[in-house]
């Protein structure tokens, strides 16, 4: 009988793709500033600071992007 430790048995969660700022205008084909405003503004994909580095996760890329193709329009309008 094999014993296994807990960290075993818990369901591993998939870790999340996180992109740098740069990344994600390219996966967006905007520029950096764009998502910088959209940022600013609060209207642009969801993002998070690590550090002083500002990280989108794919999947809220993703999701974003699904969101403004149902609204039928721009993020800013």
């Amino acid at each position: 009988m094999v014993h296994e430790t807990p960290s075993r048995q818990r369901a591993t969660e998939p870790v999340p793709e996180l992109l740098t700022i740069t990344e994600a205008a390219e996966l967006l084909r905007a520029p950096v500033a764009t998502l910088r405003y959209w940022r600013h503004l609060g209207t642009g994909p969801r993002s998070f600071r690590l550090g002083r580095r500002v990280l989108y996760r794919r999947d809220d890329l993703n999701a974003w992007i699904g969101a403004q193709h149902e609204q039928g329009g721009s993020p800013a309008g």
